[in-house]
C-alpha cells in the first residue's frame, strides 16, 4: 500500500525583500505525526522566494522518508499553489529556477497534490519559518545516526526549546514582523501570540474628481484611463505577492472597477461591502475644498475642529468611523487569519490606519493617501493592530 505523506511549508521575509527564512515539516496524515521539520534563515530575500524555499525543503524531506510517497503539499501561499498546480503561469525570473527544483523533486515522488490553506490552519510552519528568521535554524527527522528518533541534526538547541515553541504552540507574527522572544533566548520586541488578520487596504485609482481634487463621496463616478492602468499596476503587484486570500470592496464604481482588475489578475469574487463606502459629504460633494469654505467657511470650521460635525447634509467622520469599525470588525471575524484585500476610499481607509494606530479623531486630516495605493495593518485576535505600511505607490513607478 502506497504511503501517504503531508507536508506544511512557509516562508517569509521580514521586508520584502529582508532578512528572509523558511519552514517546512512532514506529518503522518493518519495519526497527525510530526515526522520531520526544517527551519532555515537564507538572507536577503522576498516572501515567494522563501515560500518555495519552505516548499523544496518539504518534498526533499517527504523524498527522503519514502520516496514512493503520495503527498499533499500545503501551503498559505495561493501563488505556489497555483504555479505548482499549473494553472498559473512562473513569470518572476527568481521564481523560476526555484519552481523548476520543487518539480524535479516532485517527480521523483509517486504523487504531490498542492492545497492552498488559510494562514491559520498552517501555523506549525509559519512558527518554524518566523524562528528561521530570527536566525534559529532547525532540523529534525528520522534518526540517521543512531540516535534517538526525531533527535535534532543541526542547530544549537534540543528539545522543545530547538524552535523556539512548543509543539503545537501559538505561532508567532507573520512576514515583517519584529523579531520573536519566544525560547530561543534572542531579545527584542514581544512578539504577539496569535496567527494575525492582515488587512491590504487599496485605495481606488484615479477618477475625474479626484484629478480636479473635488470632494466625491457617494457619487458613483468611474475610473480614468490612467486610473484603470493604476488598478492594472496595482492588481500585478498584489498577484505577485500571492497571499490575498478574499477581496471585499466597497460598492461604489470606482473602487469595483478597481477591484475587479484585482479579481481577474488573482481568479477571485468580489464582495461589495457598504460599510466601506466613502463618507457622504453633502452639499459639498463635486466642490472643491476651497469652493466649500468660500461658501461656507464658518461650517468648514466647524468640521476640521470636530469629527463629529458632518458637512451640510452630509456624514460626520465619527458616523463614518462607526460604520467602517463594524465593517472592518466583521471582516475580523469572518475570515480570521486570512489576508483580506479592502478596495475602497481615503476617508474609510485612514479610518482603518488611525484606528490601528489608536491616534485621535484629527489624526485624518494629518494623512495623505495617494489614488491606488496600498496600506497595510495586521490584526490580532489577543488585542492589538500593527500597520505595517502606508500609502505604498511603488507599483505605479
Amino acid at each position: 500500500m502506497t504511503r501517504r505523506l503531508v507536508v506544511e511549508a512557509d516562508g517569509g521575509s521580514r521586508g520584502n525583500p529582508g532578512p528572509a527564512g523558511y519552514g517546512a515539516l512532514v506529518r503522518d496524515p493518519l495519526g497527525g505525526e510530526v515526522l520531520a521539520e526544517i527551519a532555515e534563515p537564507i538572507g536577503v530575500a522576498t516572501n515567494n522566494v522563501a515560500e518555495y524555499r519552505g516548499l523544496i525543503a518539504g518534498l526533499r524531506a517527504a523524498a527522503e522518508i519514502d520516496p514512493g510517497a503520495r503527498v499533499e503539499a500545503r501551503l498559505d501561499s495561493k501563488l505556489v499553489v497555483e504555479q505548482m498546480s499549473g494553472r498559473w503561469k512562473v513569470k518572476h525570473p527568481d521564481i523560476r529556477p526555484l519552481a523548476e527544483q520543487a518539480r524535479e523533486i516532485a517527480a521523483g515522488l509517486a504523487e504531490v497534490v498542492y492545497t492552498w490553506v488559510p494562514r491559520a490552519e498552517n501555523a506549525d510552519a509559519d512558527r518554524l519559518a518566523n524562528e528561521a528568521m530570527d536566525g534559529v535554524p532547525v532540523r529534525r527527522g528520522p534518526d540517521r545516526s543512531g540516535g534517538e528518533p526525531g533527535a535534532e541534526t543541526s542547530g544549537g538547541a534540543s528539545g522543545d526549546t530547538a524552535t523556539g515553541a512548543p509543539p503545537g504552540g501559538a505561532a508567532g507574527p507573520r512576514h515583517g514582523s519584529g523579531p520573536s522572544t519566544a525560547a530561543s533566548g534572542r531579545t527584542g520586541w514581544a512578539a504577539p501570540d496569535t496567527t494575525p488578520t492582515r488587512l491590504i487596504l487599496l485605495r481606488h485609482g484615479q477618477t475625474p474628481m479626484s484629478v480636479e481634487r473635488r470632494f466625491a463621496g457617494v457619487s458613483d463616478i468611474e475610473l480614468t484611463p490612467t486610473g484603470h492602468e493604476q488598478a492594472r499596476a496595482a492588481a500585478r503587484r498584489l498577484a505577485e505577492r500571492g497571499d490575498v486570500d478574499v477581496i471585499v470592496s466597497s460598492p461604489l464604481r470606482r473602487t469595483r472597477d478597481t477591484a475587479e482588475h484585482v479579481a481577474r489578475e488573482l481568479a477571485l469574487p468580489v464582495e461589495a461591502w457598504s460599510g466601506f463606502a466613502e463618507t457622504d459629504f453633502g452639499a459639498w460633494e463635486g466642490m472643491t475644498f476651497a469652493e466649500v469654505r468660500e461658501r461656507w467657511p464658518d461650517e468648514v470650521a466647524r468640521w476640521l475642529a470636530d469629527p463629529s460635525v458632518p458637512p451640510r447634509g452630509g456624514e460626520s467622520f465619527a458616523a463614518v468611523a462607526e460604520r467602517v469599525g463594524a465593517a472592518r470588525d466583521k471582516v475580523l471575524a469572518d475570515y480570521a487569519g486570512q489576508t483580506v484585500l479592502v478596495v475602497s476610499h481615503v476617508t474609510p481607509i485612514k479610518v482603518c490606519l488611525q484606528q490601528a494606530l489608536l491616534a485621535p479623531p484629527e489624526a485624518l486630516f494629518r494623512m495623505h493617501l495617494d489614488v491606488a495605493c496600498l496600506s497595510e495593518v495586521d490584526c490580532y485576535s489577543d488585542g492589538p493592530a500593527v500597520v505595517r505600511s502606508f500609502n505604498d505607490t511603488a507599483h505605479l513607478a
